[in-house]
């Protein structure tokens, strides 16, 4: 059908059989909220040519009130995101532990949506923020939805829900300039982490470079908390979570993410985004920690405490399934946006433990909805409705979409025959796990959650020497940003806690001594008054050092270079048997080639070939690559005299990422200051020949750290 292009052919008469409006707008009449086709979209109605505009125009009114009314409140936290639909697929039946419906059957493809998001920023906030990242799934099952609220680290900040929104209020840009956006390296949020030991653990994390992934598609998720699985028998298991991706952990180093946040704040977005496109769909392997429930106690610390992991090394993760993101959303307002996650999001054979930072998520979670999308019916938004039929007694509110139907919205009942019914046990009723509580009700927290140092110390040993670099690099800028002295010294009194040579390295780059800790280091927080006031508890860890902790040591990850970013520099009277020869090698093994070019439009090869570009020098830069290949050619040698090609080496070379380059190109790449000073010590990183075998195996390294110095 073609489209509409007049006024006299909206009325024609063969036209009158459209259907109305679908999700699909394409070749359809624009219409209002109520099916009403519009005549003339371009002109208020008014009192003549130049007369005032008219109340009585309708279609005005109910196009400026919903554009008025099209933003929501943006989350509070986690407001930045991004998301896409997939499957998850279990490996093989988890009867022996849970009853969970799509854990049983390796047939049945889940429906999952999935959420990527920063913390601490705002929704125009860069997705390069040093920062947690939110990694969130709801699972669409056969039972009613199921949520895995989690994050790229396993632990967190806090053990109480209650500290919660003052972590919150710290990290966020101070309330009397509003500064600085989508960043903790301020005042606020390191007086109160200064204030707080408990947060060490997770300190090391977020200054390390888990916290600047390379990737959506390249960082590890977890469940943080601790839960429960139950099985038909009633019969429970501790269980933590883990997301462990396909492409493996990869990050990107401070220096780098601050110029990718100038150059592209959209980067993870665009790069998640881009690879679904393609079809270089991303996916993560689902494994789990179970513990069985009499093990619960033999641990050097507490499961129930969210500032603890357990290291893979005491209880291994195992593979039970795989999850697939295969599409991206329609439309990013209506299911990206108002998609609403809750921990409290359960099914049969999953439960809660009483983490007492989880116990308080459950509330937070609906409120937030409330606030957010307005109505207690946010269930009914398309993203969140489950695919399971509901049927209880709820009626009308605000933003109903239901039309219930009869006289009965209660229970028990006899004029609706009793219905819905209550599901027993055996048919598929959600009960809790019969745990058994005899305590008092107390402000407390346990004596077995006052070790704050030990896997703080297990995280900073396991790292490698390059990532202990970048940790103490980290804190000496994010300190570095702090005006007040006394909580630059308080910090590192607490990293001396965790490792002497951290603090003192910590503290030369700030300028100060490394003091004594001050006690007590908790300042209230613990169990009773005498908290803390003498030496903090270390428990003696069973695990020293862990390879499951380290990015660069991880045995998890495979060399790839599959959806890897090589830009090609090149310029007219490029070979094009060079660029071919390179380009082919590379997209067999799944990478993704870019033409940079002095100027957008086509170049000329010697041959006398056009060759597309796709990225002008003035809008491409290194940071928004993993390698940069200039080809042969006799015109490359133009590029000797261009600022940005050598800045665009001298970054890549900075940043530790591959070089390459043929003949002319290799003559490019010498005649940069950055690789003539290189000299002799050049890595296996730089590849100067034709052999594409090398590059290609350089790719597959992703990094050569031997080039930065030590700190």
């Amino acid at each position: 059908m073609k489209k509409p292009t007049s006024k006299t052919e909206g009325t024609d008469p063969k036209f009158q059989d459209l259907q109305k409006n679908t999700s699909d707008a394409t070749d359809q009449f624009m219409t209002t909220d109520q099916g009403l086709k519009i005549n003339d979209d371009n002109n208020s109605l008014k009192a003549g040519e130049r007369g005032p505009s008219l109340l009585e125009d309708f279609i005005l009114r109910e196009k400026i009130t919903h554009f008025d009314h099209e933003r929501i409140p943006e989350r509070i936290v986690h407001a930045r995101g991004s998301a896409a639909h997939g499957y998850f697929q279990v490996h093989e039946s988890m009867a022996q532990y849970t009853k969970a419906g799509f854990l049983q059957d390796p047939s049945i493809k889940t429906p999952v949506f999935v959420r990527f998001s920063t913390v601490a920023g705002s929704r125009g906030s860069t997705d390069l923020a040093r920062d947690v990242r939110g990694f969130s799934v709801k699972f669409y099952t056969a039972e009613g939805n199921y949520d895995l609220v989690g994050n790229n680290m396993p632990v967190f900040f806090i053990q109480d829900a209650a500290k919660f929104p003052d972590l919150i209020h710290a990290v966020k840009p101070e309330p009397h300039h509003e500064m600085p956006q989508a960043a903790s390296a301020h005042d606020t949020f390191w007086d109160f982490i200064s204030l707080m030991p408990e947060s060490m653990h997770m300190i090391m994390w977020v200054m390390s470079d888990r916290a600047i992934p390379r990737s959506l598609r390249m960082m590890e998720g977890f469940g943080v908390h601790t839960f429960r699985f139950i099985n038909k028998n009633n019969e429970s298991h501790f269980v933590k979570f883990h997301w462990k991706p396909k492409q493996g952990t990869h990050s990107v180093v401070w220096d780098e993410a601050q110029k990718i946040s100038g150059k592209n704040c959209d980067f993870h977005r665009q790069d998640l985004w881009e690879a679904i496109e393609s079809g270089n769909f991303p996916e993560w392997e689902l494994g789990v920690q179970l513990i069985p429930e009499a093990d619960e106690h033999k641990f050097a610390f507490d499961l129930l405490d969210p500032t603890k992991l357990v290291p893979e090394e005491e209880v291994p993760v195992t593979i039970i399934g795989t999850m697939v993101l295969n599409r991206n959303p329609d439309n990013f307002f209506a299911e990206t946006e108002q998609v609403a996650f809750h921990p409290g999001h359960l099914v049969p054979g999953i439960d809660f433990t009483n983490d007492p930072l989880l116990q308080g998520r459950l509330f937070s979670y609906t409120d937030t909805q409330l606030s957010r999308l307005g109505s207690p019916n946010f269930h009914e938004i398309p993203i969140n409705r489950s695919v399971a039929p509901t049927h209880n007694n709820q009626r009308d509110g605000h933003m109903r979409q239901e039309i219930n139907t009869g006289r009965v919205s209660y229970h028990p009942n006899s004029l609706g025959g009793g219905c819905p019914f209550q599901a027993k046990m055996a048919e598929g009723g959600f009960t809790s796990f019969n745990e058994r509580i005899d305590a008092k009700k107390v402000r407390e927290r346990s004596e077995s959650f006052s070790d704050h140092f030990s896997q703080a110390t297990l995280f900073f040993n396991s790292q490698t020497e390059v990532e202990k670099g970048h940790i103490i690099k980290a804190l000496r800028f994010e300190l570095g940003k702090v005006e007040t002295e006394a909580i630059r010294v308080r910090m590192v009194g607490l990293l001396s806690q965790i490792d002497k040579t951290l603090a003192t390295k910590v503290a030369a780059g700030l300028g100060i001594a490394v003091p004594a800790p001050a006690f007590p280091m908790n300042h209230g927080v613990g169990a009773d008054d005498d908290f803390e006031k003498h030496e903090p508890k270390k428990a003696e860890q069973v695990t020293k050092s862990s390879d499951a902790l380290t990015i660069l040591r991880n045995p998890t990850v495979t060399p790839s270079i599959a959806t890897k970013q090589i830009a090609f520099l090149c310029a007219d009277e490029v070979s094009g048997a060079s660029v071919v020869s390179y380009k082919n090698a590379l997209e067999r093994k799944g990478a993704v080639v870019k033409i940079i070019a002095p100027h957008l439009g086509f170049i000329k090869t010697e041959e006398g070939k056009k060759i597309k570009v796709d990225q002008s020098l003035l809008i491409a830069a290194s940071v928004l690559f993993d390698a940069v290949f200039i080809p042969a050619g006799k015109g490359i040698k133009q590029l000797k005299g261009i600022k940005e090609v050598a800045e665009f080496i001298t970054d890549t070379y900075k940043h530790c990422k591959v070089i390459g380059g043929e003949d002319e190109g290799a003559l490019v790449i010498q005649s940069v200051q950055a690789i003539m000073e290189a000299g002799k010590n050049a890595d296996e990183g730089i590849v100067l020949n034709k052999d594409t075998t090398a590059f290609v195996k350089a790719l597959g390294k992703h990094r050569f750290w031997e080039r930065e110095e030590a700190v």
